[in-house]
């Protein structure tokens, strides 16, 4: 029988709102992050950044909260065959902080929300039959309907003979315990839930809680007392017991009589910053050792190193660690407690949790400004005709690219904002400029406040930032340039942006040769500036490509990769250098311009084309630059 899934997890699905304000009341907070949130989806973004095949069987709201929690499960590899959109009720929220290092204000907002609709002809018994375990949590038990769809499931694992995990979950308010506001509260005593869970847990393989859920679920506030209990009524359950900083401990036989004679996994020396979340992600851990067979203590080891990373950072879901990630901290550890400090850990963790996934970019780029500025002065006309021509470009790229998913455009904000709008939701990678035009040194065309600038910029944006660069510049010309290129990645990494860095080493009029331009991207990386995307005057030969693809592949080989720019070069010439470059793996496509709509560009203000005249024109010259570059990769493959 095909094996389709590591784990299908069930349950709870919403989206989380993070006060962005550290050490302030939910009160005081002015502004939030959106992330996925709830358990059973944090567990199957978390294995699913750690290589596992994962799925979700959740219910979403029929709107735009829905809709971006099954973007974003797509994006981090979840399938979401088993995601039910429910047209009649929204999308659960939940409001988060971070109070301090002990205080984690939330409340929910679940008041007949769509993942607590699921019922038992949701779940897809094909998804339960094709995954070697399914993981439930508590709180899907908390409700009948719940109760009977989380049953249902379970009965289906155990008819194809499939593992069942329980994360027990507990979270008081969700059963009905405690008001509105006590959603931070992790433990209230109840007997009706002590019996309800105990009545689940002999169908278990595995059950994971912190002390305080283990508690609940043996009903004693002594923690030896409870795992007897939990014991008692699963007796082949392999029990983990969640303890914070000091790791967990497993039990997977009789209960010894001290709490540290089971197999003990140590947690990790790192500073508290935000416990929410770091539970799944631990869970997601374990289960990366525990669904490939691996032996508990390695087990354990992941899942304290994913719950030490998590912990340490903002956000549930985006938290999570990659598997590269998780290897590297395992490995070679951190130099300091703050892991959102380690630069090398960030770095990972951003380049192997991108949004976009990786692939080529045929991008048509018309975000210049300079240029087109002069074309319109010199005739009289108003710049505004520039938008206008923008648009048109924007319905050459659209007609030129079709079904394809690797085209993209370059346009600016200034004279492209209509394009920018319109672009949305076409499926173009979009790229958006950020530096004035021939600045030298680098400067920002919306000013030094980068921050405010990203805050505006839609996420799906890249950032592209255009540098005249050659390493025998000035000193202090190039100290100006480092220290503003160090500011603009620290604000894109800090707004969620990819970059772009565009390097153009023969502007500055010195001698260019197989060398000067990987100095350039060498002295970027010895900065700690990591782009996601290079763009770059094509390499004169083989030694020039073989020069940048090894420079890439040392210092950052999950790099996007190098995209050619055509500083307004005929067709043919370019077709001749996408030869050469297709055959080099970094090379990842071309973002060019004028190549495509500059003659257009003329005969339109000049009126000798229309509007559907210059779209056509752009749209065949792009055309050809797309066949051409199929060509060259099919020549090389």
């Amino acid at each position: 029988m095909t094996i389709r899934f590591d784990v299908v997890t069930l349950g709870r699905s919403s989206v989380d709102l993070y006060g962005e304000q550290v050490g302030g009341r939910l009160e005081d907070m002015g502004s939030f992050a959106k992330y996925v949130g709830g358990c059973p989806a944090n567990i199957a973004i978390g294995t699913a950044r750690l290589g596992l095949r994962s799925a979700l069987i959740t219910r979403v709201g029929d709107e735009a909260m829905g809709r971006f929690i099954r973007e974003q499960l797509a994006r981090d590899g979840v399938d979401t065959s088993g995601v039910v959109t429910d047209p009649e009720r929204l999308t659960a929220l939940v409001i988060l902080g971070i109070r301090d290092q002990h205080s984690f204000p939330l409340i929910f907002y679940r008041e007949d929300c769509a993942d607590a609709a699921l019922q038992p002809d949701d779940v897809d018994p094909a998804m339960i039959r094709d995954a070697r375990a399914l993981l439930v949590t508590g709180t899907h038990f908390s409700r009948p309907n719940l109760d009977a769809t989380s049953r249902h499931a379970m009965a289906l694992a155990k008819e194809h003979g499939r593992r069942i995990v329980l994360d027990i979950d507990y979270r008081p308010v969700l059963w009905g315990i405690g008001g509105h506001d006590s959603g931070e509260e992790r433990f209230v005593a109840a007997d009706s839930v002590s019996a309800h869970l105990q009545s689940i847990l002999p169908e278990c393989d595995v059950v994971v809680g912190t002390e305080e859920e283990i508690h609940i679920a043996g009903g004693s506030t002594d923690t030896l007392s409870a795992l007897w209990q939990v014991r008692a009524v699963a007796p082949q359950a392999l029990i983990v017991l969640k303890r914070g900083p000091m790791g967990c401990v497993l039990f997977d036989g009789p209960i010894p009589a001290s709490v540290e004679d089971g197999i003990t996994g140590q947690g990790f020396p790192i500073e508290v910053f935000n416990v929410l979340g770091a539970g799944d992600s631990f869970l997601s851990g374990f289960l990366r050792g525990y669904l490939r067979d691996q032996p508990l203590a390695d087990c354990a080891r992941f899942a304290n190193a994913c719950g030490a990373i998590t912990v340490s950072r903002h956000g549930c879901a985006p938290s999570g660690p990659s598997w590269a990630e998780l290897s590297a901290f395992l490995r070679e550890g951190s130099t300091t407690k703050r892991l959102r400090e380690d630069a090398r850990l960030e770095q990972l963790h951003w380049s192997t949790n991108r949004r976009r996934p990786a692939g080529q970019v045929l991008a048509f780029a018309f975000d210049h400004r300079a240029q087109l500025e002069a074309e319109v002065a010199g005739r009289g006309m108003a710049a505004e005709r520039i938008g206008r021509f923008k648009e048109l470009a924007l319905d050459a790229a659209l007609a030129a690219v079709g079904a394809r998913a690797d085209g993209g455009i370059l346009v600016d904000g200034r004279f492209g904002q209509e394009a920018l709008f319109r672009a949305v939701g076409t499926g173009l990678w979009i790229g958006r400029p950020i530096e004035l035009p021939g600045a030298v040194p680098l400067a920002f065309e919306g000013g030094d406040d980068l921050g405010s600038t990203l805050k505006e910029w839609p996420l799906d944006h890249c950032v592209k930032c255009l540098v005249r660069w050659h390493p025998n510049d000035d000193p202090a010309l190039a100290a100006e340039q480092e220290r503003r290129l160090l500011q603009l990645f620290t604000a894109c990494r800090k707004s969620g942006h990819e970059l772009l860095l565009e390097v153009i080493a023969s502007a500055s009029g010195r001698p260019v040769d197989t060398g000067t331009v990987p100095a350039v991207m060498a002295r970027c990386y010895d900065l700690g500036i990591h782009p996601d995307w290079w763009k770059l005057e094509a390499p004169a030969d083989r030694a020039g490509w073989q020069a940048i693809q090894e420079l890439v592949a040392s210092r950052d080989r999950f790099c996007r990769g190098v995209l050619l720019l055509g500083l307004d070069q005929p067709l043919d010439r370019l077709a001749d250098s996408f030869r050469l470059a297709a055959g080099f793996p970094v090379c990842q496509g071309f973002a060019v311009g004028r190549s495509i709509f500059g003659q257009p560009f003329r005969d339109w203000l000049d009126g000798r084309v229309d509007d559907a005249a210059a779209i056509s024109a752009m749209a065949e010259r792009y055309r050809e630059l797309l066949r051409a570059w199929d060509r060259a990769r099919g020549e090389t493959a």
